[in-house]
């Protein structure tokens, strides 16, 4: 199959598209450095041309409210259409675990408005949502640093390798819609604070992490199972020791 992947160069689009293009589909990275714009709509219809999968994993270069929001909107319409042209019989988006918990949090709110755009259109789809990924650590400590401290509360986490849900997003695209959502997390569960704290010390960051239960998680206040998977979500098997160990 030809298997257009938005996002294409990115961490889990790179990974994507050399995962099946060793299943031996066509697989065609997808991203403004290529020539392919979803917001502006430049090469979006001439990469689509014969495609029968298309696969969104791209993301907004501002995590702004409204910058997001504008983002996933514009492009999602954009690759709609665009799809809808081309005959694509397949969309396929990576989204997150607990979007739809979790509204105080624009970028969230931003995927569930992505999401709900699939949903309407004539497209057949399936949705990943995956729990954070190991690689997101450090760039959740810094947004989390107060004054020299990493402030995050102990809500459950389920972090997962990115390469597990590349894989994922790859044996979902090639195969048939699901019109639905299938989710995936990683094999163990951590307070956030804990997962954040290991993987700093291991680091060798010298930030102290502060267990703090009012701080918030990119806008939003969390519950214990805000951010953890169902229990009929697909688990990867890299524990986060032999992660941070191959790192």
């Amino acid at each position: 199959m030809k298997i257009v992947v938005i996002g294409g160069t990115g961490l889990i689009g790179s990974t994507v598209v050399a995962r099946l293009g060793e299943h031996g589909h066509q697989a065609v990275p997808a991203a403004p450095s290529l020539g392919v714009n979803t917001i502006t709509g430049e090469g979006v219809k001439e990469v689509l041309q014969g495609a029968d999968v298309v696969v969104d994993v791209s993301n907004s270069p501002s995590f702004a409210d409204d910058d997001v929001m504008s983002f996933f909107r514009t492009s999602t319409t954009n690759l709609l259409d665009a799809a809808a042209g081309a005959g694509v019989g397949h969309y396929v988006a990576l989204s997150v675990v607990g979007n739809d918990r979790l509204p105080d949090s624009g970028y969230l709110r931003a995927k569930v408005a992505q999401e709900k755009l699939i949903k309407a259109s004539s497209l057949p789809y399936s949705l990943v949502h995956a729990t954070q990924f190991f690689e997101f650590a450090a760039g959740i400590a810094d947004t989390a640093t107060v004054g020299g401290e990493v402030r995050l509360p102990g809500a459950g986490v389920q972090p997962v390798a990115a390469e597990e849900v590349a894989a994922l997003v790859g044996k979902t695209a090639a195969g048939n819609p699901i019109n639905g959502i299938v989710e995936i997390g990683g094999p163990e569960v951590f307070g956030l604070d804990q997962w954040i704290r290991t993987v700093l010390i291991a680091r060798s960051d010298p930030r102290e992490v502060v267990t703090d239960p009012q701080a918030h998680y990119f806008g939003t206040a969390l519950q214990h199972d805000s951010l953890l998977p169902g229990q009929d979500a697909q688990l990867g098997t890299t524990r986060l020791a032999d992660w941070l160990s191959r790192k």
